[in-house]
């Protein structure tokens, strides 16, 4: 059998492992590489890591123009499989599987369609989330539902967190759905449209807090979860000095995954507070590093 997995980040390759561990990927696409943020010169996606680890051979773009639509056509693949891709697939290929191409989708569609359905599942403070493997139309995540598992969240999700635990899901839970498209036991089931919602890609500025008007300390929580790792929560503070000169700090807020701090009695979570270019603070280690400026965050947390 041949199945083809398109992904590119670390989430993409949780699925990508628990699928070739029991139907061995006969190629992988994934974007090309990127220039590293820390060292000089070019880093490849984690999914092509993998791929060179387990020698599956690896188509490299960012474009699925015509000539690399034939290039997977010519393989006849039974199964496209995507996982966290970021690249919408094209008539042309999606018509190329033999079975279907699959979706793995971090929700329980119809709700939460579209590219950013885990930080929106903490944004909205919902109870619970889930995974749906969909087959694939020209329509983004709105075909057929294959299988859906539910998902509780924990108070103290961070966006990380979940889409470690919904690819670890889909992963397990298409392995069933190929099965049954190779028995024909499959039993789709058509989503309804006058139930979807939608997500919106995520910018940096989603991040912004204007400390003029800031959020309610659960609002701030539920975006210091949402927007972990990336784009963050962040804000500017501004202080003039002896010269009448303004200076400017950009901070970022951050989860504290390791408990370091000590919280409010009235606040939802722990959180660390990033100087720019600096290692991440507790409330106490930046009230006492920058004294000066602490009581521009002091409304978040009240």
């Amino acid at each position: 059998m041949k199945i083809i997995f398109c992904g590119n980040t670390k989430y993409s390759v949780i699925g990508q492992r628990i699928i070739h561990s029991i139907y061995p990927l006969s190629l992988v696409v994934t974007i090309p590489d990127r220039p590293s943020s820390r060292k000089k010169g070019l880093k490849p996606s984690p999914v092509k890591t993998f791929a060179q680890e387990n020698n599956i051979p690896v188509i490299e773009t960012d474009n699925l123009d015509d000539s690399t639509v034939d290039k997977i056509d010519k393989l006849k693949p039974d199964f496209l499989i995507v996982e966290d891709y970021g690249l919408i697939l094209p008539k042309q290929l999606l018509d190329i599987a033999k079975y279907a191409a699959l979706n793995i989708h971090h929700s329980l569609l119809p709700k939460y369609r579209g590219p950013s359905p885990a930080p929106a599942t903490i944004l909205a403070s919902e109870e619970k989330s889930g995974v749906s493997i969909i087959k694939m139309t020209e329509k983004v995540d709105a075909g057929d539902i294959l299988a859906q598992e539910e998902y509780r969240l924990t108070k103290e999700e961070t966006t990380d967190s979940l889409l470690t635990q919904l690819n670890t899901l889909g992963g397990q839970l298409i392995i069933g759905v190929i099965e049954k498209c190779l028995t024909g036991s499959i039993k789709p089931q058509i989503q309804d449209e006058a139930k979807a919602t939608y997500t919106h890609r995520l910018k940096k500025q989603d991040g912004f807090i204007n400390l003029e008007n800031p959020p309610n300390p659960q609002t701030f929580d539920r975006m210091v979860r949402a927007f972990y790792p990336w784009p963050t929560v962040w804000t500017e503070l501004k202080w003039k000095v002896e010269s009448g000169k303004w200076k400017v700090l950009k901070v970022k807020f951050l989860p504290d995954l390791n408990h370091r701090t000590i919280q409010p009695s009235n606040y939802p979570t722990n959180f660390l507070i990033q100087p720019e270019g600096k290692r991440p603070l507790t409330i106490t280690e930046f009230k006492n590093g920058y004294p000066e400026i602490f009581k521009q965050i002091n409304e978040l947390l009240q």
